[in-house]
């Protein structure tokens, strides 16, 4: 009976993941997130659709947990720094100052709108504080929404780092409410301590690993991508063990690994790009099935109102106030506070008062429920006219998929990478001979708007050259330095 039990399990997941696939290429065409299906077909298979019984917010909690580790691993690894350092100092006042502002408003609103203990509002203002890495990550990518300026690696980065601040938020606040004694300063250490571990581990975990990666030699590819799990899990519990913020880490650990060169990186990069897919569906799926529509409905309009309020007035305040001292077009600060997602990290943070017994902690939920719905259907459905409207859409760039691979062997370790000849740089026009690369370095191929050219000492590279090169980190940084060193004024 057990094994019949197991398959009809395998089944039915294998069935949910179909149809939440299917129905989220349906949905592409119809301009509808795939984030919201998932949600969708997860509450059609649950107690009130189908009948699948599923109520154990625990297991809930750690499904959203693991996949939220791998979800902001693959955000950091897709992080390019070069275009995120300018950025860190306005995604750092947003994943703090704005978070805090964010939850403030919404406190205030439900404790005086509705009567809500301030504790208890300061815990739905926290749970709903953070936009969410998955939603926003998967929303850009669907939409294939470029962004001018700074606008998307500021809500890539902000996205990937307001997490821990969100986690913290809640889990104080249960504390102050599970010990009333305890004054709001008592909590302040721990969010020193956490976000302190979670920066110091994820730095040096994070060179750690690209460290193994290069330097620990197996004897089949396919095991490079068991190690980058063991790897992502053992930075996000070690941290989260030793009492930082795993979230916090392995997103450092990710952005450091992405913008280094290390073994097999194309096809990690890959694999961990179908994981966060993966997990997003699971997550999605595990949460929809954890909620019956009945049970919303008492709480709609109650939940509907804190949607609004979070859509139209805490999130915007709280990005203009945030970004207030930041030289910023108003459009593009707008689109910031547009694109504020709310997606499954609010949903699992309300499990945690749930699991906690505290009063009022089903109510809150529902409301969380419905604030995620609202968001993901009205931010995630009008990004694209909004982000035309304030003028802020842009083309994306066209990347070639490279025809040639490459597997490091041996103890030399060269890589294989492609780098940018800077438009008006000293390589800019400049024949292949007379750039004099380090005789180690050899250029393999030349990509010129999709064109592939196969190079020669007298091919002249041209400003947006995709060069193909192969070469050890020592020759590379050399390459880089000179394809995109400024020419002369």
């Amino acid at each position: 009976m057990g094994e019949v039990h197991a398959e009809l399990f395998l089944l039915i997941v294998g069935v949910l993941l179909l149809g939440s696939l299917l129905m989220s290429r349906i949905g592409g065409r119809l301009g509808i997130p795939g984030l919201l299906l998932f949600l969708g077909v997860g509450m059609l298979a649950g107690s009130d659709g189908l009948g699948i019984q599923f109520h154990d917010y625990r297991l809930a909690q750690a499904i959203g947990t693991v996949a939220l580790c791998f979800i902001l691993f693959q955000g950091g690894l897709d992080t390019n720094w070069a275009h995120t350092r300018p950025v860190v100092r306005r995604g750092l006042s947003l994943a703090t100052v704005g978070v805090l502002g964010t939850a403030g408003i919404m406190a205030a609103f439900v404790h005086y709108a509705f009567g809500f203990p301030w504790l208890t509002a300061w815990l739905l203002g926290a749970v709903v504080s953070s936009t969410d890495a998955s939603a926003v990550f998967s929303v850009l990518k669907e939409r294939q929404l470029g962004l001018k300026g700074d606008v998307a690696p500021l809500l890539e980065f902000e996205s990937g780092g307001n997490d821990p601040m969100a986690v913290f938020l809640t889990v104080g606040l249960l504390e102050l409410i599970a010990n009333p004694g305890l004054g709001v300063l008592s909590i302040v250490p721990l969010f020193v301590k956490q976000m302190l571990l979670g920066a110091v581990f994820g730095v040096v975990l994070g060179r750690a690993a690209l460290w193994v990666l290069n330097r620990l030699q197996l004897q089949f590819e396919g095991l490079y991508s068991v190690l980058s799990l063991a790897l992502a899990l053992t930075i996000f519990a070690g941290t989260a063990v030793a009492g930082g913020s795993g979230f916090l880490a392995i997103y450092i650990a990710g952005v450091i690994l992405g913008n280094a060169d290390f073994i097999h990186k194309r096809s990690l990069i890959g694999f961990h790009d179908g994981l966060s897919w993966l997990m997003q569906v699971a997550m999605f799926l595990t949460l929809g099935l954890l909620v019956n529509p009945h049970d919303l409905l008492p709480t709609a309009g109650l939940a509907i109102a804190c949607a609004l309020v979070l859509v139209f007035l805490a999130r915007p305040v709280s990005v203009y106030l945030a970004l207030a001292r930041a030289k910023m077009p108003l459009n593009e600060k707008s689109m910031v506070a547009w694109v504020g997602l709310r997606g499954a990290v609010p949903i699992v943070l309300a499990t945690f008062p749930l699991l906690a017994g505290v009063p009022q902690a089903q109510t809150l939920f529902n409301i969380v429920f419905f604030i995620v719905l609202v968001s993901v259907l009205l931010q995630g459905t009008t990004l694209t006219l909004v982000a035309r409207f304030l003028h802020v859409r842009e083309a994306l760039p066209v990347n070639a998929a490279s025809p040639i691979t490459y597997t490091p062997t041996g103890h030399d370790r060269n890589n294989m990478v492609e780098v940018e000849v800077v438009p008006g740089s000293a390589a800019d026009g400049q024949r292949i001979v007379d750039l004099k690369l380090p005789p180690e370095a050899l250029v393999i191929l030349v990509n010129r708007a999709g064109e592939y050219l196969i190079p020669r000492g007298a091919t002249d590279l041209r400003g947006g050259d995709q060069v193909l090169v192969l070469a050890g980190p020592e020759e590379l940084r050399e390459v880089r330095r000179t394809l995109g060193r400024p020419g002369p004024a």
